[in-house]
This record gives structure tokens, C-alpha cells and sequence, in this order.
């Protein structure tokens, strides 16, 4: 069955729909889980790929992202853009730390800081970890359609406590993204232990993408990336301690951790969140990107090299993800085998019809294509068999109509 008509139309609908809200944008329904660890119910706000089907056997990866109120809207659309081609379609749950963000993203216990006091409630990041493992990762694994391909997104105290969890619970997610993160807290602390476990300890598997603002100094603009480690003073410590755990990474192989670090000059503690999303994501993801997309539309490229690359993204993604995920979209495997059958490559058209059905096994949209490949080859009884097959997923009269019409034939 050629389904772009179908998505083409989808997509006139979904605009129709959009147009007709009262709002141009809307993301994140809001939801909450009670934690017993923290004695209080916590606002949570999930958003869904355009694609989910909560009848359907396709799982996602999950995104969790700290302060999800305010940076959520960012990734959603960092995701919009980028997913499909450089990163998977993936559920992101948005955590709210509105209320005791300083209590539960800091990672140890103060007196003072900068030479003053410090009164304010801190250092439980052990029990907001705890509550993410044991009661918000199982809420959304038993409510939503998710794998267990996990990335945690935290900024500032956040970015700390991101950091802190890839250390002490490093199984919990694939790829932790750490946004100009507070490694100056409690005399550096989180950050040595970094530097010690980065050495003595095997991240394999594991991401980590760091990030740097511009403002290295508050009262000194003589202070550069250049020169900020040769500065002594209070005002460089939290980009000293930065650049020093990225030094101690760069420095050091065998820990085998995926790791980026990125500067921006010219962002601001608060407005670096919204490069790091983007720019953290696609590094996390780069495996995720589609290669060979040069030969795949060259006409001149063989049946065997095809397969190949079909074969060989598919044994890719199930390294990384650590579980089989077709390859590509049933949509386009669909198209292609379409589009060959329009330019007279019959072999090429039915290998991409054949791995629609190796990928997709339950789609009957995949079998009625196979019998449009061999209704094409003149070839009616096999296209009698594939299209009978897709009449038993759907039952519908669409399929039961052309298995009579091949039956005359």
C-alpha cells in the first residue's frame, strides 16, 4: 500500500488541528508522582512522540530532564527538529524542581560558601536520586510504552547532579548531559571524585557531554578561556573546576567514557541551555546518525551493498541501544522500495519490501506492498499470498477486495 499520500495527508491534518487550538504550541501534560523518600508529591510533565500509539508494541527512549518546567519546551523542540536523522523519536519527561532545588540537587553538606553562611536546605542529592530510581523511572516504565535507554539532562545545580548521578548510579542512564555544571560545590568535591573515578573506573557504554559559559569571571572581563587557570581567586573557581575535570577527562582514555565538552563564549550561566540541548543531544546521538545516505540514493548502487547497509545500521543500533530497533522507518523502507519499482530496479524494490516485513512483522501495510511489488511482476499467485497475509493483520475489506481481485487472475 503506498503510504506517503497518507502521511502527507497526517500532516495537512495535524496543521489543521494545530490551527484550530486556541494555542499555536502546547507540550508537556502535567502529571505527578507521590515519593515516599521525599514526603511530598512531585509535578512531573511528559511529552509524547507525534508517532505514539499506546496500542502499539513500539517502545521509546525516554529523556528525563531537571528543571523540566522551564527547559523542557527546549528540548521538545530541539527533539522536533532533530529527531528521525540524528537522534530516535523519544518520550521526555520533564522533572520540576520548582520547589527545594537547592535541597535536592546539591550533593553534600556546608557551612558557608563564597564566605558567607550557608543556611539555606541542602545536600539530599541522595534521596532525590533514590526517588528517581525507585519511584519516578517505575511510574513512567509501568504508565508509558518506554525501553529502558535512559538520558538525564541537568543544568547548573542540576548539571552537578547529573554528574554526581553518572558517578554513583552510572547504569542508571545511557547519556548524561551536564550543563555548566556547580563543580565548585563543597570545595570541588563532586569534581575530584570525577576526576578519581574517571581513572580508576570503566564508563563504557556510558556519555557524558559537558559544557562551559562564556561569563568566567564576574567582575573581571580580562579573564579568558586563555588565562582563567592561571586566576586564584573565588570568582574563576566554578570555571576552573569545569576546565580542569574536562582536562582530567581529555587526558585520560582508558575510563572509555563518550565524552564532549563544549564551550560558548559569548552565553550567559542562563542562556546556555539552549545550545547545550541541541549541541548535547546530537553528540550523544552521533551513532544514531544515518550513513551511506549518498549511496542509498545513488541508482547506481548494488542489491548486495543495499542490504549492507541495512544490515549493518541494524546490528548498530542494537549495539548501542543494547536491544533490536529496526533500522529505519517502516514509512521510508516503504517509500524506497516504491520509488525503486518506479525506476525499474525490481531487485531493489522488493529488498527493501522484504526487510518492511523482516522489521515489521505485525504491519499490514508491509505485506500488501509486497503484493504490489509482485502484482508489478505479473506475479499474482505470490502477491494472492501477501496480501492475504496482510488481510489477516487487518481484516479489513480494503485487503479482502484484492484478494478476490488476484484470485480471478
Amino acid at each position: 500500500m503506498r503510504t506517503v499520500l497518507y502521511v502527507i495527508i497526517g500532516l495537512v491534518l495535524q496543521h489543521t488541528i494545530c490551527a484550530q487550538s486556541d494555542y499555536l504550541y502546547q507540550i508537556g501534560k502535567k502529571d505527578s508522582v507521590y515519593s515516599n523518600i521525599l514526603n511530598e508529591s512531585r509535578d512531573i510533565y511528559v511529552q509524547l512522540p507525534y508517532s505514539y500509539n499506546a496500542n502499539s508494541n513500539e517502545k521509546y527512549p525516554v529523556i528525563y530532564i531537571l528543571d523540566g518546567d522551564v527547559l523542557l519546551p527546549t528540548v521538545v523542540n530541539v527533539h522536533d527538529f532533530y529527531s528521525g536523522g540524528f537522534m530516535p523519536e523519544m518520550i521526555i519527561v520533564g522533572i520540576s524542581n520548582a520547589e527545594n532545588r537547592t535541597r535536592d540537587l546539591t550533593t553534600s553538606k556546608i557551612t558557608s560558601r563564597r564566605g558567607m553562611p550557608y543556611n539555606e536546605e541542602h545536600g539530599e542529592a541522595k534521596y532525590f536520586l533514590s526517588f528517581i530510581k525507585t519511584e519516578l523511572i517505575p511510574y513512567i516504565e509501568s504508565k508509558y510504552a518506554v525501553t529502558n535507554y535512559r538520558t538525564l539532562i541537568g543544568h547548573s545545580y542540576a548539571g552537578l547532579f547529573t554528574i554526581y548521578t553518572l558517578l554513583n548510579e552510572p547504569d542508571l542512564f545511557a547519556n548524561y548531559i551536564s550543563i555548566d555544571p556547580s563543580l565548585d560545590w563543597d570545595d570541588q568535591k563532586i569534581m575530584k571524585q570525577a576526576k578519581s573515578d574517571f581513572l580508576n573506573k570503566n564508563f563504557h557504554g556510558k556519555g557524558l557531554f559537558m559544557s562551559l559559559g562564556g561569563q568566567l569571571h564576574m567582575q573581571d572581563s580580562g579573564i579568558t578561556i586563555e588565562n582563567v587557570m592561571q586566576d586564584s581567586s573565588e570568582y574563576t573557581l566554578f570555571a576552573r573546576s569545569n576546565i580542569e575535570l574536562y582536562q582530567s577527562i581529555e587526558g585520560n582514555k582508558n575510563s572509555n567514557l563518550q565524552f564532549t565538552w563544549q564551550f560558548y563564549p559569548k552565553e550567559l550561566h542562563g542562556t546556555i541551555p539552549q545550545p547545550s540541548i541541541k549541541d548535547g543531544l546530537i553528540a550523544m546521538f552521533e551513532w544514531f546518525q544515518m550513513e551511506d545516505t549518498y549511496a542509498i540514493n545513488n541508482p547506481e548502487t548494488g542489491v548486495d551493498e543495499l542490504q549492507r547497509i541495512i544490515e549493518h545500521r541494524a546490528e548498530k543500533l542494537k549495539k548501542h541501544f543494547g536491544y533490536f530497533v529496526p533500522p529505519y522507518p517502516e514509512d521510508l523502507l516503504n517509500m524506497c522500495g516504491y520509488m525503486n519499482m518506479e525506476m525499474e530496479q525490481p531487485d531493489k524494490s522488493k529488498l527493501y519490501f522484504e526487510k518492511a516485513m523482516e522489521y515489521y512483522p505485525n504491519s499490514d501495510n508491509a505485506y500488501d506492498s509486497m503484493a504490489d511489488y509482485y502484482e508489478s511482476q505479473k506475479d499474482y499467485a505470490s502477491a494472492l499470498k501477501y496480501v492475504t497475509k496482510a488481510y489477516e493483520i487487518s481484516g479489513s475489506d480494503y485487503h479482502k477486495e484484492r484478494m478476490e481481485q488476484f484470485k480471478k487472475q
